[in-house]
């Protein structure tokens, strides 16, 4: 059995990780918030047994075998830098740092100290974007051309705080959705980005200058280009991914998400037919692969070098959108 701690008494460990944990036969016997009120409270509505105030008191708990960041975003590089070198496995949350330096750096200390360490991109995780994935691989639209991702959503009130008013913590849509189209496209076309162009928009969400919506285009090195659209302002639309290719199309309705839902439909010559899909929890499947991969059998889903192609992805996006010009997009892996 894994045993846990906690780096960040988090919405996203409430909503999701803290049952996909216990779900997959792991154990939470930590959490850390700098904040000792919030932990003892987090700590006694979750059933877990310890709470303390610094990220050296809970990397340096021998009951701790591997940490979850989830903190904002500028925190992740040196309490992820701290967890490798206390040897204890890190599954972080995206983006994984607000730099591409800061996500080599973690990257680099967790191969050092021989632990295995991932990124928490929940959609590679869904049956649809499996299905899809696995029927582009099988040939079944032929040689893929294009891409659409619509992962334009309204953020709810409990979520906005500090993703609409900190630029420092790497607040802002790009950082926080464009990165998840990023490492879906990556997995479903078994390709990687090259450059990106992109507009974003204000639209009275956002403060401190922080983009609340962006589109763009990312051209990937096979050639295929990719339009995506990420907003935390658009109460009433649906998610999708469409992949288009030289002998037939995917059409993924209501995906982006992180419940185990939507459909993905194959067009081609022969008609038009739903793929069939086994549903299951993104999160569980993340963390089924990870304590595998800690056992020594397999992969995470998602790995640092995964995350930093998101970040690096990104981050080009940003400065896209600043400056109005094709950026390249190096990863420097």
């Amino acid at each position: 059995m894994t045993r846990w701690g906690l780096i960040g008494a988090s919405t996203i460990a409430h909503e999701w990780v803290i049952d996909a944990i216990r779900a997959t036969g792991g154990e939470i016997v930590s959490v850390m918030s700098t904040s000792a009120e919030r932990g003892q409270k987090y700590a006694a509505d979750h059933g877990i047994g310890k709470s303390v105030t610094t990220t050296a008191d809970l990397v340096g708990d021998p009951q701790v075998d591997a940490v979850y960041i989830s903190t904002t975003n500028e925190m992740h590089r040196d309490q992820a830098i701290a967890a490798a070198r206390a040897g204890k496995h890190i599954l972080c949350e995206k983006p994984l740092a607000t730099s591409l330096s800061d996500a080599r750096a973690m990257v680099k200390a967790a191969e050092d100290a021989g632990v295995v360490m991932a990124t928490n991109h929940h959609l590679r995780n869904a049956a649809t974007h499996r299905a899809m994935r696995d029927a582009i691989a099988a040939g079944r639209i032929g040689k893929p051309l294009s891409a659409r991702v619509f992962h334009a959503v309204y953020l709810p009130p409990h979520l906005q705080g500090w993703r609409l008013e900190r630029p420092d913590a790497g607040g802002g849509v790009i950082l926080d959705i464009t990165v998840h189209d990023t490492d879906t496209l990556r997995f479903i076309l078994g390709d990687d980005p090259v450059e990106a162009i992109a507009f974003s928009q204000m639209g009275g969400m956002g403060k401190a200058g922080l983009e609340d919506a962006v589109m763009g285009v990312l051209r990937f090195k096979s050639g295929v280009i990719a339009q995506f659209h990420d907003g935390f302002t658009t109460r009433f639309a649906e998610t999708g991914l469409e992949v288009h290719g030289t002998e037939g199309s995917l059409i993924g309705r209501n995906v982006m998400t992180q419940r185990a839902v939507g459909t993905v439909t194959l067009r081609d010559a022969e008609g038009e037919h739903d793929l069939p899909l086994d549903h299951r929890n993104l999160y569980e499947t993340a963390l089924s692969a990870f304590h595998a991969a800690i056992a020594g059998k397999g992969r995470p889903s998602a790995t640092g070098e995964d995350g930093i192609w998101s970040l690096a992805t990104g981050l080009a996006v940003v400065e896209a959108a600043q400056t109005g010009r094709t950026v390249k997009i190096e990863p420097g892996l």
